[in-house]
């Protein structure tokens, strides 16, 4: 496999933002939680995101409690939280 200059410079770029400067496991270690930090958020906007559209073509809390594992009332945070937006 290989790799562009821009690719891995765009790494070690992501990498450095959460390094705090340290070098060794410590750096490393850092940057990991950071990056894994980004991709959480990520994705959990996405799953808020998509309990809105299940909420509003039919699913009922309930089920879509069952299938996210979060609580009912997380839930109905979530798809109460579209209806602030509009």
């Amino acid at each position: 496999m290989s790799y562009r200059e821009a690719d891995v410079s765009a790494a070690d770029a992501a990498m450095d933002k959460y390094r705090s400067g340290l070098e060794g496991e410590v750096g490393a270690a850092l940057s990991v939680v950071g990056l894994s930090a980004e991709r959480a958020h990520k994705e959990m906007v996405i799953r808020d995101d998509m309990i809105r559209i299940a909420h509003r073509v039919g699913a009922s809390l309930r089920q879509i409690a069952e299938a996210s594992g979060l609580g009912r009332k997380t839930v109905t945070a979530i798809v109460e939280s579209d209806q602030t937006r509009k």
